[in-house]
């Protein structure tokens, strides 16, 4: 996925004299093209998150439309404090990008895992919050935050992520795309966890269950017309994310249907509530928490027996 985002960062400053990269000392030969482009709108902020964070609110208070990049842990919880008062207090049209999210970067330990990120960041006022499923969605987010001038965060994987889109879906921010049709049962996934929520599906197919597979592309705002509708249409609703799930997807989920009155049984699947004090893969993580096509299906059967 990064490679897609600085493929498309360079389109966008080709189009839009507005836009400028600031990275956290990360990527700099990944973003040659785009300094070809114009070597004066790329800034190398060094390893100094918080103040790159007021640098891109200044910019987008002054006219431009600043999008911020760095590993995901640096880019959110390292700097939230400038991100609420220079960005969302500002409502400043700054553009975070966290690479690597979720457990990417299982092999180098906590201080590089983002399990937190989604649930701080969809706290603050007028801030939005995607999580693009595949290189395709992260493309058509990017142009999407641009149109609009609120704060945006899009948090992406590292490289390697699956294509799921084989042609480009219509993409609005806060409207869920569906990618395989279903009836018993709906799993809605946030970010890249989405070939393993296909796996999951394709299990429950072999023991006769349906089940629609959803990208929830954006957590913040989330989409009313299909939540609106799932309580009359499924069994379950299954939430999938690579995030903790005190206070993630899955926990915004759940506050939508409480704040509409609405009850539908549902069931997340998502990080424990605990540091991760061993060192693996990405696999060998999500193992670990249970974050596998084979777990997620056997815990949806389980539910609906």
């Amino acid at each position: 996925m990064r490679n897609a985002f600085a493929d498309e960062m360079t389109r966008l400053a080709q189009e839009d004299p507005r836009v400028v990269l600031l990275s956290g000392d990360i990527g700099n030969k990944l973003f040659d093209k785009l300094k070809a482009v114009d070597e004066a709108r790329f800034y190398n902020c060094g390893v100094a998150e918080a103040n790159m964070m007021g640098v891109a609110a200044g910019m987008a208070l002054s006219g431009l439309r600043p999008f911020v990049y760095t590993i995901t842990p640096f880019t959110t919880t390292r700097c939230f404090e400038q991100i609420r008062v220079d960005v969302c207090y500002h409502h400043a049209p700054v553009v975070i990008v966290g690479t690597g999210s979720g457990l990417s970067y299982a092999e180098l330990g906590p201080t590089h895992h983002s399990l937190e990120d989604m649930a701080i960041l969809r706290t603050l006022p007028g801030m939005q919050v995607l999580a693009p499923c595949d290189s395709t969605e992260l493309r058509l987010a990017l142009r999407e935050v641009l149109k609009g001038d609120s704060p945006a965060y899009i948090r992406i994987g590292k490289k390697g992520e699956p294509a799921i889109h084989a042609q480009p879906p219509k993409f609005r921010i806060g409207e869920a795309i569906v990618v395989r049709p279903g009836n018993d049962v709906a799993l809605l996934c946030a970010g890249n966890m989405m070939s393993e929520t296909l796996k999951a599906a394709d299990i429950l197919a072999a023991r006769g269950v349906s089940a629609e597979v959803v990208s929830f592309h954006t957590v913040k705002p989330l989409d009313p017309g299909y939540l609106g509708g799932a309580p009359e249409r499924f069994r379950l609703l299954a939430t999938v994310e690579e995030h903790g799930r005190a206070g993630g997807f899955g926990s915004a989920v759940a506050e939508w249907f409480v704040a509409h009155g609405r009850q539908v049984p549902q069931i997340s699947f998502g990080t424990d509530d605990a540091f991760m004090h061993e060192v693996g893969s990405q696999e060998y993580a999500r193992r670990k928490f249970g974050l596998t096509g084979d777990n997620i299906a056997a815990r949806v059967l389980a539910r609906l027996t």
